[in-house]
């Protein structure tokens, strides 16, 4: 664990947000079994990451009442409907688009069910990064969504978006990439809501697991 893993788990805490480091997959996968109970109603953001560890197969297992999301079949009205329950959810997973070494959570979402639920609703939040989303600074966590995370999930979401042609965002031509919201027009942008978790009121809510390798977007 590097000196700037350290102080981000420290300056993590002291906002509050529950700080653990795994030094691979199955450490996160441990850790995150002690954040559910059996019978706990769970709920996941859209996230690479979880897909990556394999956390799917787990919440299927029967040991908790998923909400999920991803069910073959379901119609726009019924992924709504998970999403509005999710809000009540007793643990909500997803991952992270930054973590700045001032202990902040820098995410963004197009149809913002995921900010939502990091921001209030659910018991428990519990993001699982790899190293690769760790930033010195806000600056550098938008510059990150911008180059990083909003072009490759546009992409791999088939998205007709300028980013997932040119992978960046066109603000980083036109302005540097430094400013938050600036971006294309597309019906379909990805990057439509912006969050910043700092100090939390309620400590311990949300819950960080920072594994030793690349995750995720």
């Amino acid at each position: 664990m590097n000196a700037a893993i350290q102080k981000t788990m420290k300056n993590l805490s002291k906002n509050g947000i529950t700080a653990r480091w795994a030094e691979n997959d199955a450490e996160a996968l441990a850790i995150l079994k002690e954040y559910l109970q059996p019978g706990d109603t769970v709920a996941v953001g859209g996230s690479v990451t979880l897909d990556e560890l394999g956390v799917l197969p787990l919440l299927r297992s029967g040991a908790y009442q998923f909400l999920d999301r991803y069910q073959q079949g379901l119609s726009a009205g019924e992924v709504r409907g998970i999403f509005l329950k999710s809000f009540s959810a007793d643990v909500y997973l997803c991952s992270s688009n930054a973590v700045t070494e001032d202990g902040e959570l820098y995410n963004v979402d197009g149809n913002a069910n995921r900010v939502s639920a990091i921001s209030f609703g659910p018991k428990s939040v519990v993001m699982i990064v790899g190293v690769n989303k760790i930033v010195p600074t806000l600056k550098d966590a938008i510059l990150r969504v911008k180059t990083v995370a909003a072009p490759r999930n546009a992409k791999r979401l088939g998205l007709s978006t300028y980013c997932a042609k040119a992978g960046r965002c066109m603000s980083v031509d036109q302005h540097c990439g430094e400013e938050m919201a600036k971006g294309c027009h597309a019906d379909n942008r990805i990057c439509c809501q912006y969050l910043v978790s700092a100090k939390q009121r309620v400590n311990g809510r949300i819950k960080v697991i920072i594994v030793n390798r690349e995750l995720g977007y």
